[in-house]
């Protein structure tokens, strides 16, 4: 008896197609899969890889010839074995996945959360602060060379310059989410950006804070008062002036304190502008 594994099957997917219609992106969408990622060069006894779990989204170009893809590549390329990813990994990945499909362009989107590991600015205690992630790899049927994405939304404080100059005492803040989508020259950590993003508002947000870190924050802030165009621009600024930077979009929401509404502010461009 043959086994059954050894038994010939038509391989539908292959056979001619004769409409004449190329598929822009064809593959599978939001697969939950665990992912390690490589962290940035770590202090000694600190972890060097960041376990987290991806959406993934996983898409070829489809020849007008061809009838259809082989789906459970997709699946096959996530249970390869490979180091922890940074994004010069996650490019090659794109790469190997071109490669097991037969497919001259495709795109792999992976959302994660990430979490990092901050000191809070007085005692130093240490806690996690996650930010939401997403990397992006494109390659065209025109080029082998990638074109890596990340965008990612950072928490952080501003204060309103207008409050603090009419008020006696106080003025109104609010937690403010930075969400950058940057396509790269070179790869950057999600560190790098993140702190661009921090830097650039009134103050950063922590995980956790003693007394004396609040106290620190709170006149942080207030010392370093910014409206959401502020921001925004401060951010695009420090995003023009680095070299690895191809184009950028900022997005900044303030969850407004004092109205029952957010505000915002977007700004693109690119470091040529």
């Amino acid at each position: 008896m043959n086994a059954p594994e050894l038994l010939p099957l038509v391989d539908i997917q292959s056979q001619i197609d004769t409409r004449n219609l190329p598929i822009q992106a064809v593959g599978i969408k939001e697969v939950r899969y665990p992912v390690r990622l490589r962290a940035p060069q770590a202090a000694q006894g600190q972890r060097h890889t960041i376990d987290t779990v991806g959406r993934w989204t996983m898409s070829v170009g489809l020849a007008a010839s061809v009838k259809g893809t082989h789906m459970s590549r997709f699946i096959e390329l996530l249970e390869a074995p490979r180091d922890a990813l940074d994004l010069d990994g996650f490019a090659a990945m794109t790469r190997e996945m071109l490669h097991r499909l037969d497919a001259r362009s495709g795109c792999i989107e992976v959302h994660f959360p990430y979490f990092l590991r901050k000191a809070a600015p007085v005692s130093g205690v240490e806690s996690l602060l996650d930010i939401d992630a997403t990397w992006t790899c494109r390659i065209a049927a025109d080029s082998t060379a990638p074109e890596l994405s990340v965008r990612l939304t950072v928490a952080a404080t501003s204060l309103c310059p207008c409050s603090k100059e009419i008020s006696a005492y106080g003025a109104h803040n609010q937690r403010s989410h930075i969400t950058l989508d940057v396509r790269l020259r070179q790869a950057m950590s999600i560190e790098e950006l993140a702190r661009m993003a921090e830097d650039s508002a009134s103050c950063a947000v922590y995980g956790l804070l003693k007394r004396v870190d609040e106290k620190h924050v709170t006149e942080r802030a207030y010392d370093n008062p910014k409206f959401v165009e502020d921001l925004v621009r401060d951010v695009a600024l420090a995003l023009a002036a680095e070299p690895r930077v191809k184009a950028y979009e900022v997005e900044v929401e303030n969850f407004e304190s004092i109205h029952n509404h957010s505000a915002f502010a977007t700004l693109g461009g690119s470091r040529d502008d």
